[in-house]
């Protein structure tokens, strides 16, 4: 092929071109103007893309970060909170024992001051009334007293004569020791020892002739007097009586007595 073959189909497009009207020449000029600006477009769009993906890929790392950070802490707030409420479960516990221990406390403190009131009751003087005579005794001695009275209400006179006898040697200066002269003449009669019963019987109006019981005591004196077959004595006995209380009952019963008992002969 000779050179003019081979530039022919340039020669043919060059002319071709030559051939074109001059608008179409312009119209693709524009368009390649227009394409060049669309895919500067297209590219600023792109980085624009990229940049806007890059910063929420930093946004949602950063999200992360916070939520992670977020997920930690609620997890050391629930570990704080169980740790919160076995403190509380553990002093609620401390609650109730310390509470039951006070109760217990409180209770033996109850009692103690009740054995104390008690004991302190026991020690304390109480005030009684024998034969029209109010008087304080220390609740022992009291005690004493109504337990030996007993056992001569109860006929027991062996038992009555020897609780009568310690109660005095336990309390010589009781005000009691009047009646427990008293009832110890009686006992010593209800066990038929008569001379000790005049005895005591003449020891108790001697020391208590004002005493309420003083002309029972010389009646059963001369009762006594009476029971050992000494009328004289007896009858002695009974004019003291009449003459010293003469509107007692005892006195009433004296001259019963004395109209029953045998005549004595005169002395000589």
């Amino acid at each position: 092929m000779g050179p003019l073959r081979r530039a022919a189909p340039w020669l043919l497009a060059g002319a071709a071109a030559l051939a074109l009207p001059a608008h179409a020449l312009f119209d693709d000029e524009e368009a390649r103007k227009a394409i060049v600006d669309l895919r500067g477009r297209v590219d600023a769009n792109d980085q624009a893309a990229k940049a806007r993906a890059a910063e929420l890929a930093a946004v949602n790392a950063q999200l992360l970060e916070q939520l992670t950070a977020l997920r930690r802490s609620l997890l050391e707030l629930n570990n704080q909170l169980e740790a919160v409420r076995g403190e509380l479960a553990r002093l609620r516990g401390d609650d109730e024992q310390i509470a039951r221990q006070l109760a217990e406390v409180q209770r033996a403190q109850r009692d103690a001051g009740q054995a104390l009131d008690e004991r302190l009751r026991k020690l304390e003087p109480v005030k009684v009334s024998v034969d029209g005579t109010e008087f304080s005794v220390d609740p022992a001695e009291k005690a004493a007293y109504d337990e030996a009275i007993a056992t001569i209400r109860g006929g027991e006179f062996d038992k009555a004569v020897a609780a009568l006898a310690a109660f005095q040697r336990r309390f010589p200066g009781s005000p009691y020791g009047d009646s427990v002269r008293f009832w110890h003449g009686n006992a010593l009669y209800g066990k038929r020892d008569h001379k000790g019963a005049i005895e005591a019987f003449r020891a108790f109006v001697a020391a208590a002739p004002q005493h309420p019981r003083a002309p029972e005591a010389l009646l059963a004196l001369a009762n006594s007097q009476a029971e050992m077959k000494d009328a004289r004595a007896a009858r002695a006995t009974l004019d003291e009586l009449l003459k010293t209380y003469p509107q007692s009952e005892a006195a009433q019963a004296g001259r019963q007595r004395l109209a029953a008992l045998p005549a004595t002969p005169a002395r000589r």
